[in-house]
């Protein structure tokens, strides 16, 4: 079958491999949808410290069961339609018996060490089945919006911890897919009041704007964010600002621009090389705001972005720009990289 697998930093390949063989505790499934985010593109040029082997990409699936090992987990069927977890929790730390599984001490991920879904066909291990992460699609969600629940399960996670309340000042950084859910899940949800949208790629601005309609834009390359953020609330600040994007500048804006009791969420993570940035801590202590981190997702997120899809309450099929065979895979990671899409899925 083809498959796309990492082999080094800057060599990603198509290549043809065996079939994957389903063991006695395993689901195998057939690959509908993978779609991708910019963790490829930086696993692609920079490798990552949990992939230690050749291994096939892909951390964004759904797909059909095509075979069920006779001890799996979970009652699954052939024929049925699922979606994968792409952070796998232990279910047994400290962390995970506490209920927090999105920070899992020792977490593994599909696309890192076990096979992803850049391919024909994928076996979803025991340690996904063990904590319930195979999830059956709703009959009126596509397997290309399914695909789409694994980042949306991780904007959920973080908006979670922020309490936003009805009528909430928000600001989202990054014009990307994540940006756009996190619009999304902040008015549907939540009931936000107005949004700002900021971004310096104008294009991807303009793309993502049309698609989940802020009430405001701002073009961070023209424009002084924080005195714009200032002007639109009347000198207050915004009562939320969401970073989905892996800028330090970003971060620091956020908490110059945060009301009173105003929390922040540094969604987006920084470049392991350069992490440090500058905090006014009079800014968060006289201001008394509150700021988040936000790790992943766990398979409970899972399942509710599932659910939020299915209800209509977020929708997402109209965030999938350009559906892309997986023989040009690769072609897709261009994209994403270039911002010249919203979301882009691989269909083998």
């Amino acid at each position: 079958m083809k498959a796309l697998r990492f082999f080094a930093r800057e060599d990603v390949r198509l290549v043809d491999i065996a079939e994957p063989v389903c063991g006695p505790e395993e689901v195998k499934i057939k690959v509908k949808n993978c779609s991708t985010c910019g963790t490829d593109v930086k696993i692609l040029h920079n490798g990552h410290v949990n992939i230690t082997r050749i291994t096939t990409m892909g951390h964004e699936v759904a797909g059909e069961v095509v075979e069920v090992g006779p001890q799996a987990l979970g009652g699954f069927q052939v024929g049925d339609r699922v979606q994968c977890i792409a952070a796998v929790p232990c279910g047994e730390c400290h962390e995970c018996r506490k209920g927090w599984m999105e920070v899992c001490q020792n977490q593994t991920s599909v696309g890192y060490q076990y096979d992803g879904g850049f391919a024909e066909y994928m076996i979803v291990p025991k340690q996904v089945l063990k904590v319930d992460g195979l999830n059956r699609i709703p009959e009126n969600v596509g397997y290309d919006e399914a695909s789409a629940a694994e980042p949306f399960a991780c904007a959920i996670n973080a908006q979670e911890q922020l309490g936003i309340q009805e009528g909430d000042f928000v600001v989202v950084f990054g014009a990307g897919p994540i940006g756009c859910m996190h619009i999304r899940i902040a008015r549907g949800v939540h009931k936000a009041g107005m949004i700002a949208l900021v971004d310096i790629n104008a294009e991807r601005l303009a793309m993502s704007a049309d698609a989940v309609h802020p009430d405001h834009v701002i073009d961070a390359s023209s424009v002084d964010v924080v005195e714009e953020v200032m002007r639109l609330t009347g000198g207050r600040g915004a009562d939320v600002v969401i970073t989905a994007t892996p800028a330090k500048i970003t971060q620091e804006q956020a908490i110059a621009m945060a009301a009173r009791n105003g929390r922040i969420s540094f969604f987006g993570g920084l470049p392991k090389n350069d992490p440090v940035i500058a905090c006014d801590s009079n800014l968060v202590h006289y201001r008394q705001l509150h700021i988040h981190g936000a790790n992943g997702s766990s398979p409970a997120h899972n399942k509710r972005a599932l659910e939020y899809i299915s209800t209509g309450q977020v929708p997402v099929k109209d965030l999938i720009t350009r559906h892309i065979p997986l023989e040009q895979a690769l072609e897709a990671f261009g994209i994403v990289q270039r911002g010249e899409a919203i979301k882009v899925t691989v269909e083998p």
